[in-house]
């Protein structure tokens, strides 16, 4: 007779290990469990392979569909100076600089995966900075680095609603590789209006949902107060609004 599995022995609080799978669906159902836990393994490979997975899938389906030089064409069209400058140009010097532009933004959207992981590390370098030396907080980088990346997993919603609406057959003649699906009102902010769409477009759903679960999850890794989590979380995403709005002041 085949021997019957062993759950998982409890830990020294009383609590039972999870794996990275279970870690992953209870960041979406049980985020405070999940998050707990980092502080037993703070291993990340396994949010991060999905993240990756799904990432290449949807440019690969945005090459496919739209194409990276109507991806670079309608990026220009949302800058209005940047497309009169080079609307300027000789014909041979636009259809070089579009060439470049194609091949860089292929490059580096095929890329994102791996750029994604030195976007984690500053971020997380941010916070631990700030929650560290204005907050007193007895915190672990590693682990701080952790629970970034699985705070992500909600922007799998955000490729996977817009691979679909590329394959049902949505025009690529709007799409804006940098904000591809409905979920902030800056998505249907005319380019014209550069300011209120720089100001309304980091106000998305899917990007406040991943903010909410990192501030839920940093008193779960370390002596923080919730509120001061949320605090240095929204204080720094308030000041990133307020870097995009500044530049696009400057260059409307």
């Amino acid at each position: 007779m085949a021997a019957m599995p062993v759950p998982p022995a409890p830990d020294a609080a009383g609590s039972v290990p999870l794996s990275q799978a279970a870690r992953i669906i209870d960041t979406f159902i049980a985020p405070t469990k999940a998050f707990t836990d980092l502080r037993r393994n703070a291993s990340w490979w396994a949010p991060f392979l999905i993240i990756a997975i799904v990432s290449f899938l949807f440019i690969n389906v945005v090459d496919k569909k739209v194409g990276f030089r109507k991806v670079v064409e309608n990026q220009i069209a949302l800058q209005p100076k940047q497309a009169e400058r080079i609307d300027n140009l000789p014909a041979d010097q636009r259809e070089k600089i579009m060439g470049q532009q194609t091949t860089v933004t292929k490059a580096i959207s095929y890329a994102v995966p791996v750029i994604a992981l030195l976007v984690y590390a500053i971020f997380a370098g941010v916070l631990f900075g700030t929650l560290k030396f204005t907050a007193g907080a007895d915190i672990k980088f590693g682990t701080l680095f952790a629970l970034v990346v699985y705070t992500r997993l909600p922007e799998l919603l955000r490729a996977a609603l817009s691979s679909l609406s590329l394959l049902a057959g949505v025009s690529a003649d709007a799409f804006d590789i940098q904000n591809p699906v409905a979920t902030n009102f800056g998505y249907f902010i005319d380019p014209s209006s550069a300011v209120l769409k720089a100001l309304l477009t980091p106000i998305d759903v899917i990007t406040i949902w991943t903010l909410a679960l990192l501030a839920i999850g940093i008193p779960c890794i370390g002596k923080v107060k919730r509120g001061t989590a949320f605090a240095v979380v929204f204080g720094w995403f308030a000041v990133v609004v307020l870097v995009k709005v500044g530049f696009a002041l400057a260059t409307s």
